[in-house]
């Protein structure tokens, strides 16, 4: 029994005396020095992401040697790092840290904190310098390819009267409304959000070519027509004589500033029939 039980010690004193210089070399405590990692390779092209800032973020990753390095930890470092949307990081023998990193590419801003990038992802705007003249689309983060895909019909039916759309909104009663780039806004409503900004877009270059005032809001949510807010023409807040649409009817509106309704009244106050469907881009 004496015997059996000191074969059995010494049999795990050999395995122990192979295992724990495994177990320090790959959690670092050995091995550093003699196995370290000198060269960072980066995939080439980055034009966002700061490489002294991603080389600061691996230096203590790198620090514990080519054994020892943990991967996954630094590839979840680097991943943290503002405009990175993916990152891989490996080792290659014998002293190479490569990085491969796929950049965000900004599409529009998504509300006041957050950019929406080519692909459809969310990021957080945070130590980020955004770039200018990206559009501003607003909605719940469910209905982004409804979003962007009423943005782009909208780009492209305004585009032939030389304006570009500069915000773009979906609410929670899923009505929609867009500001362009002169600044008029524009009310468009839970139905029919296509047709609408198709009618409104055809007809925009002859209102601001016939009216003398700066048109400051659009409201699209009538049947066949819709409402126009003019900027207030002279100091006493006389509104101006209403500019007539061929094949509609006008009517004054308020005093503070010129309206002209076109068409039947709006369904302002009725609640939303069904939401706005969109397509996946």
């Amino acid at each position: 029994m004496i015997r059996r039980t000191l074969q059995v010690v010494a049999w795990a004193l050999a395995i122990a005396l192979v295992a724990l210089p495994v177990v320090a070399l790959v959690n670092g405590w050995i091995g550093a020095e003699r196995w370290p990692l000198r060269t960072l390779r980066v995939t080439d092209g980055l034009e966002r992401v700061d490489p002294e800032r991603l080389r600061e973020v691996l230096l203590p990753h790198a620090s514990s040697g080519f054994f020892a390095v943990r991967l996954d930890h630094a590839q979840a470092a680097v991943a943290r790092l503002p405009w990175v949307e993916h990152a891989e990081v490996r080792k290659l023998w014998p002293d190479v840290l490569e990085v491969r990193i796929v950049e965000h590419r900004p599409f529009a801003r998504w509300g006041s904190e957050r950019l929406l990038s080519e692909q459809g992802r969310l990021f957080p705007v945070a130590g980020i310098d955004v770039p200018a003249g990206l559009p501003e689309l607003q909605g719940p983060d469910a209905r982004v390819p409804d979003v962007v895909a009423l943005y782009n019909e909208a780009r492209e039916l305004f585009v032939p009267g030389g304006f570009a759309v500069a915000k773009l909104a979906l609410d929670r009663r899923d009505s929609w409304s867009l500001t362009l780039d002169n600044g008029v806004e524009v009310t468009v409503g839970s139905q029919e959000a296509r047709l609408r900004l198709q009618r409104f877009a055809r007809v925009l270059p002859q209102l601001l070519t016939r009216a003398p005032q700066p048109l400051r809001r659009a409201d699209l949510r009538y049947t066949n027509g819709f409402a126009l807010e003019w900027a207030t023409p002279d100091a006493d807040g006389d509104a101006a004589d209403a500019a007539v649409v061929p094949g509609t009817t006008t009517a004054r509106l308020a005093s503070a500033t010129r309206r002209e309704a076109i068409g039947p009244r709006p369904h302002a106050n009725r609640a939303p029939r069904s939401p706005v469907s969109g397509s996946n881009t």
